[in-house]
């Protein structure tokens, strides 16, 4: 089957950025469920991408890209739930509600209430997963996991804000190719593979999503991480926010409404 061209990849963004604006105001309930499903997902695919990839130490410290492959193929799997089965994901959203906006299908203040909404249903859905389906059931209780999920947490958090920023620029402009290449298929392999190549590589070059980070920061806490709620938030939920909104609303959202302006 023929995928869709550009223009109509960010038509279908658009009329599912309509939409999404619209349930912020008409359904908060449809919306908070769905952003809490997202962040589980989200979740999912962090804990996968800890037990594939984290479970070969000695294999990886002799090949240290090993590693980041199994944990890049393995994320993928949030994703593609959100996208297939349509919850509602702070990231992706950053790029999808600006062509409505640029069309005005919806203003500013609907896209902030979407994004805000979404953002703690996603924080809502990732910490009662990890607490209640990683955590309490003893998933990274013992080594090599217990140990790469402490020392993961404390690297997210022990680096320059900046390197978090841009960091998340990385993240957010693969995690939307991602969804944009997904608008593009209709079958659910078209979707999945659409999905998985960019997420896996943002995953493999070390790159800072915000709601993966709702899971790792939290779980490398929960096994002992030396790492406060205010450092967590100053140091990496903050700049990867941004940098997530500026990767998806910026490089994804805006430039393709300004290049498909008027063909959609």
């Amino acid at each position: 089957m023929r995928i869709l061209p550009p223009a109509d990849i960010t038509a279908a963004a658009s009329t599912a950025g309509a939409a999404k604006a619209g349930l912020a105001s008409t359904d908060v309930g449809r919306l908070l469920i769905s952003a809490v499903l997202a962040g589980a997902y989200i979740s999912l695919g962090g804990i996968l991408s800890v037990i594939i990839g984290q479970g070969f130490p000695g294999l990886a410290s002799s090949n240290p890209a090993l590693q980041k492959i199994l944990a890049g193929a393995a994320f993928p799997i949030g994703l593609i739930l959100v996208v297939v089965l349509g919850a509602e994901l702070f990231t992706g959203n950053n790029a999808l509600l600006i062509p409505s906006l640029s069309k005005r299908i919806h203003g500013p203040g609907a896209l902030l209430r979407n994004w805000v909404l979404v953002y703690g249903g996603n924080l809502v859905g990732a910490l009662l997963f990890t607490w209640l389906l990683v955590y309490n059931c003893g998933l990274t209780a013992a080594n090599p996991w217990h140990a790469a999920v402490i020392r993961t947490a404390e690297a997210k958090v022990s680096m320059p804000w900046m390197t978090v920023f841009l960091k998340g620029i990385g993240a957010n402009w693969c995690v939307c190719l991602a969804v944009w290449l997904a608008l593009s298929g209709k079958t659910l392999i078209e979707k999945a593979f659409g999905c998985w190549l960019p997420v896996m590589a943002f995953v493999a070059l070390g790159y800072e999503h915000c709601i993966a980070n709702m899971f790792f920061i939290p779980l490398g806490m929960m096994e002992g991480a030396d790492i406060t709620v205010t450092h967590a938030i100053t140091a990496n939920f903050i700049p990867s926010t941004l940098g997530n909104i500026v990767g998806g609303a910026l490089l994804v959202g805006c430039v393709y409404s300004y290049l498909h302006r008027g063909k959609f």
